[in-house]
């Protein structure tokens, strides 16, 4: 009698892991794009095969199945290849509108140019080489650990015969691109190298100084420009197309590079940031080194725009948010992220952001800056409350009168000082002169501060629409209301926006304020002067308002 066979499950048991699969199988779900990159570099078969192809197949069988992230971007067996042969794709696509050696004679540049193109394709498949050694661990069957260093995946498998690998990523990884100068060996052989560096002594480093994240100084890097300008496309191609399918990828994730890479470049390129200058952006004390904001995020976002960075946020507060996640930035408190400086010679206090540690932006240059002698953290002396008979409570000052649709009374005023309290009792009742008031501090500002999964694209938006109660030059684009912060929808059709996409985002990050439970998700109300559409924003994702303020909303479940 046959033995019954085992029933079979919808889920493995265990992990299944990865097929050691031959590259030759690797590449075959990529034929389509191998195809575009053929036509793109121009060269006859042999010349696409010795100098494109066999680097891409060095490249496969380096990566092998390996996704770029665990839960992000290219997350799906086979991701870091594929973003590899995009990048690269697009990168040597980039070098049509370029002239690399433009100062050299015609037959310099003849000789010259196709080595640039072929440099910056091979920057563009290895930009996120430097994953093999710090974001995952490899294992075989027998619990082996692949050592990166040394082998490319592919042939350490076929060396102990494992038909199978596993995967575990490494918590907490630290993204260190400089290591994948170490894995660059496996992917670009020695000759190719040599022919790269033929005729000149400048291809090689501005290829090793874009894969390793390294600045070129007193030069042009137009290699790397092109593939971080391709990289971020990329990214955000996948991230757009993932969103419809996996639900909401984590936005920005991607985009700390680029900041951080932005603010090297200006406080080594801008004069306007050279340190403890006379109105710079850059304030270097002893308590630390503090950046001038927003002003600062402005430098930030026109760098990032002649870049033509894809999905570059433009609202400084995204910004912020995304460098306080990746503690580039040091929040002042736990409700605060700014902090408030007055350097030598200020007026008054600036808002200002606090680097983490200084030498982020200071490593590097020559002279070194010197921190100035004091700290630069404004600390306003409030004095203390001198006894007082008891008295009748003073009246609360009279609220100015606002125009209709903007209800900013919800909105808190600045606290009183304790002296300015006692100044006042005191005007009620008998006893020695008061002393002088001491200046109060400067108003409230109200900025959104909304969670990193909401559409970009509206949360730039919101910012910039919540800014407007901090202008003072007109009425502002948003109004309180007792459920929340009302929002027209022509605000979000005046930056281009389908009012139907903010709703949904404000719904899946369930932002969005229903005024009534079973009524519809928009609200119909006199709004300077005129009645307006549009939407009731959570109060708790503004900074600045005082929620005491506000009755309990039915909020959208989503």
């Amino acid at each position: 009698m046959p033995a019954t066979p085992p029933p079979v499950t919808a889920y493995p048991a265990s992990d299944p892991g990865f097929a050691a699969l031959p590259v030759d199988e690797l590449l075959a779900g990529d034929a389509d794009l191998i195809a575009r990159i053929k036509l793109c570099y121009g060269a006859e078969r042999d010349g696409f095969e010795r100098d494109i192809l066999a680097v891409v197949r060095r490249y496969a069988a380096c990566v092998h199945l390996l996704p770029a992230t665990a839960d992000n971007y290219f997350s799906t067996p086979g991701g870091l290849l594929r973003l590899g042969l995009e990048t690269a794709f697009f990168s040597l696509q980039g070098t049509d509108a370029h002239i690399f050696s433009g100062r050299m004679s015609i037959s310099a540049r003849r000789q010259l140019e196709p080595r640039w193109r072929h440099a910056t394709f091979i920057a563009g498949l290895c930009s996120e080489l430097h994953r093999l050694m710090s974001h995952v661990i490899v294992t075989d069957a027998a619990g082996e650990t692949w050592p990166a260093f040394l082998h490319p995946l592919t042939d350490w498998l076929a060396s102990r015969g494992s038909e199978r690998y596993f995967l575990r990523w490494r918590p907490q990884a630290v993204e260190a691109r400089g290591l994948g100068l170490f894995a660059l060996p496996h992917v670009v052989p020695p000759a190719v190298m040599a022919d790269l560096a033929e005729g000149n002594a400048v291809i090689v480093p501005h290829l090793l100084a874009s894969i390793g994240g390294i600045p070129v100084y007193r030069d042009h890097n137009i290699l790397d420009e092109l593939v971080r300008r391709s990289l971020a496309l990329v990214i955000d191609r996948n991230l757009i197309a993932s969103a419809d399918r996996y639900g909401s990828p984590q936005y920005g994730s991607h985009l700390e590079r680029y900041l951080v890479d932005a603010l090297r470049r200006l406080t080594r390129g801008n004069s306007a940031w050279l340190p403890n200058r006379d109105k710079s952006r850059l304030w270097f004390g002893q308590d630390g080194l503090f950046l001038i904001w927003p002003g600062g995020a402005e430098d930030i976002h026109q760098l990032l725009e002649a870049d033509q960075l894809a999905g570059i946020p433009k609202a400084p507060e995204t910004v912020l948010e995304l460098l306080l996640a990746a503690g580039v930035f040091e929040a002042a408190t736990a409700g605060r992220s700014t902090w408030s400086i007055q350097p030598p010679g200020a007026k008054a206090p600036l808002e200002a952001v606090k680097l983490s540690a200084p030498a982020i932006l200071l490593a590097g240059i020559d002279p070194p800056p010197v921190a100035l002698p004091q700290a630069l953290e404004f600390k306003p002396e409030r004095a203390p409350a001198p006894p007082a008979p008891q008295a009748p409570r003073p009246e609360p000052a009279s609220v100015p009168p606002v125009k209709s649709g903007t209800q900013l009374s919800l909105i808190p005023p600045p606290e009183p000082l304790a002296g300015s309290k006692a100044s006042a009792a005191a005007e009620k009742a008998p006893g020695p002169s008061p002393p002088e008031p001491v200046s109060e501090p400067p108003p409230a500002t109200f900025a959104l501060q909304a969670p990193m999964r909401l559409n970009p694209v509206v949360r730039d938006a919101l910012a910039e629409a919540i800014r407007t109660l901090n202008d003072g030059m007109g009425p502002p684009a948003v109004c309180t209301i007792a459920q929340g912060v009302f929002v027209p929808l022509v605000e979000f059709e005046r930056r281009g926006i389908q009012p139907s996409l903010a709703m949904r985002a404000l719904t899946e990050t369930k932002l969005l304020v229903r005024p009534n439970r079973d009524g519809p998700p928009t609200l119909s109300r006199d709004f300077n002067g005129n009645p307006t559409v549009g939407l009731v924003l959570d109060p708790r994702c503004v900074r600045g308002l005082d929620l005491a303020g506000f009755v309990a909303p039915p909020v959208e479940a989503g």
